[in-house]
């Protein structure tokens, strides 16, 4: 995989100002998930965002923002569906190391993430499951592509509501490395648990290989 230079102090700043961007949409999303204003201001509110969106497509690139090494020397993705800062879609999930050797991340799923009346669509928290065992799996130096992904919904997960995922390492045979992880509540209970099985392609071993 092919990376960026770390960005220039001015490319910094207008990442930046595209993340503030990214977060207001959010904000507009679910304003629009949740509005019940008149149609005439509904109408005129279409037109403004027309406008806005002719200035924002002035200069286009083909795809999202791509993998780059930051300033700080750490790989990030601005444009990750998940976790980029810079892709209105992503919540965007935050991914900590925890103590045990897997990874945490507390989340909040918004209103336009709703599935069944009051809660999170399964869909939704499966794709978070899939990137936070994807990080346990990197976390345990067993970085790889999901092969599988199993996933258990137990109880009905809450938007606007403060939540906690955790992902971990169970085993790993060669090329494959199994995860398991959850989305529970603050108190601990469970609301979602996921067991997927990450394979790292053979061409990554071989850079790993070659490099050492």
């Amino acid at each position: 995989m092919k990376l960026d230079l770390a960005p220039t102090e001015d490319a910094e700043g207008r990442l930046a100002a595209l993340a503030v961007l990214a977060q207001q949409t959010r904000d507009l999303a679910d304003a629009v998930a949740l509005t019940d204003v008149a149609e005439d201001e509904l109408t005129a509110i279409t037109a403004d965002l027309a406008t806005l969106t002719e200035r924002l497509s002035a200069a286009r690139r083909q795809t999202p923002q791509p993998f780059e090494v930051a300033p700080d020397g750490t790989l990030r993705h601005l444009g990750n569906a998940v976790v980029g800062t810079c892709n209105p879609h992503a919540l965007p999930l935050t991914v900590e190391l925890d103590t045990d050797g897997g990874v945490r991340s507390e989340l909040t799923f918004r209103p336009l993430h709703e599935g069944p009346p009051g809660s999170v669509h399964g869909g939704v928290s499966a794709m978070i499951l899939d990137h936070l065992l994807g990080q346990g799996a990197a976390a345990a130096g067993s970085a790889g592509m999901t092969g599988t992904l199993t996933l258990r919904y137990l109880r009905p997960a809450p938007y606007n509501h403060p939540l906690v995922g955790t992902a971990r390492m169970s085993r790993t045979e060669g090329r494959k490395t199994w995860v398991d992880g959850r989305i529970a509540l603050q108190d601990g209970t469970p609301l979602v648990e996921a067991t997927g099985l990450f394979i790292t392609p053979s061409k990554w071993v071989d850079a790993v290989r070659g490099a050492g």
